[in-house]
């Protein structure tokens, strides 16, 4: 792009934004609006012959396409010119040059005949007295579907008093044919171009709007040569100091003799050459945002800075071996690598990151793909050409009105399905511009082997709701990477995360989750589930923190007593009398110490107390050692004949809705008499039961622990204060 790029006489290129002093791939003389102009003003040519205005049209779509049935276009572009005959544009050329140069940056990022008919037409419906009806007479159902959808992006206002409703609509329309944003996008990076004839205010508010909402929805639909020019533009319009002091840098850096990522670039032909790799190796200019992007992150600007190193190769094993020799012959830096093959963006991009450094300190980065790849990530969803031309049979299966398209990016999926659930126009737009302002995603693997897509900064909770949809209002806790982690653990790139369900059909989520949540998908689901549940006018002892109510047990609640609360230790350091406990001590009173609570077949050792009383600790407490270092006798204590016991038992847990009822449930099951019972008060959405229980047989209680760990939402049980005991 030119500094000049937003004058209407010198439209800029079609893909990429650099200065003309700065050396690029070859690629086509751009097209002087001037001649179109002429050439539209003579009118159309001979019938069956294709007329001059569109002919450079034509070269570049015979570049991607060489079979591609060229009759379509010329009956577009016939059509288009005839109704559009008299109307000029605000720069003075005819309005015709408009759709021309629309669909020549369609054709060349390689838009399928289809598409290119459409965008020659897409004003026709709006601005003209050309009808859909007659558009699908004359070009078919596909084109009039197209054009369709661009008029209704037309009627879009874009600003901050948009209408929601006509936004969500107009999403909709393109989640059933992305061609339809795709055409918008060229159709925005057209006026773009040319918006040097209006009002600075006007220039300002039209740039505001396609730097929050049409560059992002760009980028999600991975058409970056799209995405990058029209943030150069933006950046002049918004940021014009900003921008001629890049463009400064750019032009000094070009004039230079010495320029590394030239040496390097010869260097790693070298490398490749020699292991046999063929491969193309150019140097990619980075455009002005991302030059300014770079002098933000890295300060003074180094000759490495102002491009990357692009290799191309012709199979995707190629690239690991192109990756291989670049870090065995060259000096990489290990922190720069990412795989984008294995795990492909969510716009659909696939290539490998890295980076090599110089002797000098100058570092380089390298893409390294293969040309399909190549192509894709320059046109994205444009690339993909007609995704509906599948079998009679494949389309039929898509439902009434419903277009089966397998190679809809996850992102533009997951849109559709949260802008369905979303309670009212105002929530899906709000949501939809967080949505849009977070550029960076993730990737999570899940135990299946399958993978999730999140944006950078989501949380477990968003993790679940992906995965489970509504049904993840059951979820109950999480593993990362193998080790328990609350809902609100923020993931990284590369986490394992198996999400923790429970079996209750009645299970809810917590209003807290709603802080957590950072997808629309998750915050949706909450926020509905929260419009039908009121939350409770009560806020007793029986509601926890997160607003989760734990129910105590009934009076008659199986196994329940009336009992004073117990917490370990509570008992004294005496604890309990202990009729089942012999001592080497005879006519001592025998307690078990309420520490530990030991139980047989435990293992055991006596301490004398004052008043000539002995306590029965398990050998494994930590009190043992503690009172043996205080120098306190020890006893000889063993088990007698009896099998009764009492002992405490701590659970930890995830919060959920009536956990303890269904915990004393358990454990009454098992034939265990609740003592006392305590619920500390919930933290990070986990709590922790204290139970002290009588069994009528010690050798019940590892079955009793198993029952209780097998209550959904329960993680944990072990015995008070000392080792956890594993059934």
């Amino acid at each position: 792009m030119s500094a000049e790029a937003t004058n209407s006489a010198t439209p800029g290129p079609v893909s990429g934004a650099v200065t003309p002093a700065v050396p690029r791939r070859k690629s086509r003389a751009r097209i002087d609006l001037r001649r179109l102009g002429r050439a539209a003003l003579l009118g159309p040519t001979a019938r069956g012959r294709l007329p001059d205005a569109i002919s450079h049209v034509v070269d570049a779509h015979r570049a991607h396409h060489p079979e591609a049935d060229l009759e379509p276009l010329r009956r577009a572009y016939v059509l288009a010119e005839s109704s559009h005959r008299g109307q000029m544009r605000k720069s003075g050329e005819p309005y015709i040059t408009h759709p021309l140069a629309v669909t020549l940056i369609l054709a060349e990022l390689g838009a399928e005949t289809t598409t290119l008919t459409a965008s020659l037409l897409h004003d026709t419906v709006e601005d003209t007295d050309v009808t859909l009806d007659q558009v699908g007479e004359q070009f078919g159902e596909e084109v009039r579907f197209l054009v369709d959808g661009v008029t209704k992006l037309e009627k879009v206002d874009y600003g901050a008093a948009a209408e929601p409703e006509t936004f969500r609509k107009m999403l909709v329309a393109t989640g059933n044919d992305v061609r339809v944003m795709s055409i918008k996008l060229a159709d925005r990076l057209h006026n773009m171009r040319t918006l040097g004839v209006m009002r600075p205010e006007k220039q300002a508010r039209i740039a505001k709007v396609t730097r929050d909402v049409l560059i992002p929805l760009a980028e999600r639909l991975g058409v970056q040569a799209l995405k990058t020019e029209l943030e150069d533009l933006v950046f002049a319009i918004l940021h014009p100091e900003e921008y001629e002091h890049i463009r400064g840098l750019i032009a000094e850096n070009a004039a230079r003799s010495d320029d590394p990522l030239t040496e390097m670039a010869d260097e790693m032909r070298t490398v490749l050459r020699e292991a046999g790799i063929q491969a193309e190796v150019l140097i990619r200019p980075r455009h002005f945002v991302s030059v300014h992007r770079v002098s933000r992150k890295r300060g003074r600007l180094r000759g490495a800075d102002f491009g990357r190193l692009l290799v191309l190769v012709n199979e995707d094993a190629d690239c690991y071996g192109v990756l291989g020799e670049l870090h065995t012959c060259m000096t990489p830096v290990v922190s720069e690598f990412k795989d984008f093959i294995a795990v492909p963006k969510f716009n659909l991009y696939q290539s490998l990151h890295t980076a090599v450094a110089r002797e000098d300190g100058q570092v380089a980065e390298v893409l390294i793909r293969t040309h399909q790849m190549h192509k894709v990530a320059e046109a994205g969803v444009v690339a993909l050409g007609n995704p509906y031309t599948g079998s009679a049979d494949e389309q039929a299966a898509a439902g009434d009105g419903e277009r089966a398209d397998p190679t809809r990016p996850g992102w533009l999926s997951r849109l559709l399905d949260w802008q369905e659930a979303a309670p009212d126009p105002d929530t899906f737009w709000s949501t939809l511009r967080e949505d849009l302002a977070q550029d960076r995603e993730i990737t999570v693997f899940r135990p299946d082997g399958g993978t999730l897509g999140l944006p950078e900064g989501a949380t477990c909770v968003d993790a679940a709701y992906a995965q489970y949809g509504e049904d993840a209002h059951a979820c109950i806790g999480a593993r990362v990477n193998g080790r328990l982690a609350t809902l609100s653990t923020v993931l990284r790139d590369g986490d394992s995360v198996q999400l923790l369900m429970g079996q209750d059909p009645a299970s809810e989520p917590s209003r807290e989750w709603l802080e957590h949540a950072h997808t629309p998908g998750a915050r949706i689901a909450i926020q509905r589930w929260i419009a039908s549940h009121p939350a409770p006018g009560g806020t007793g002892a029986d509601q926890s923190e997160e607003g989760a109510p734990f129910r105590q047990p009934a009076d008659n609640a199986p196994g329940a007593k009336e009992q004073p609360a117990f917490r370990p230790g509570a008992e004294g350091a005496g604890g309990r009398p202990a009729a089942g406990v012999l001592a080497d001590r005879p006519g001592a009173a025998v307690r078990l110490a309420g520490c530990c609570t030991p139980v047989p077949p435990d293992e055991i050792t006596g301490f004398a107390v004052r008043g000539g009383a002995v306590t029965v600790h398990r050998a494994g407490c930590t009190a043992v050692a503690r009172m043996r270092g205080a120098g306190r006798s020890e006893v000889g204590v063993r088990w007698g004949d009896t099998t009764e016991c009492r002992v405490t038992l701590v659970a930890e847990s995830f919060v959920r809705p009536h956990l303890l009822a269904d915990l004393t449930e358990a454990m009454a099951q098992e034939g265990a008499e609740i003592v006392s019972a305590t619920v500390e008060p919930p933290t990070q959405q986990r709590v922790r039961h204290t139970y002290t229980v009588e069994l009528p047989d010690a050798g019940r209680l590892p079955g009793l622990m198993r029952a209780m760990r097998n209550v959904a939402g329960v993680y944990d049980v072990s015995r008070a204060h000392a080792p956890a005991q594993r059934a």
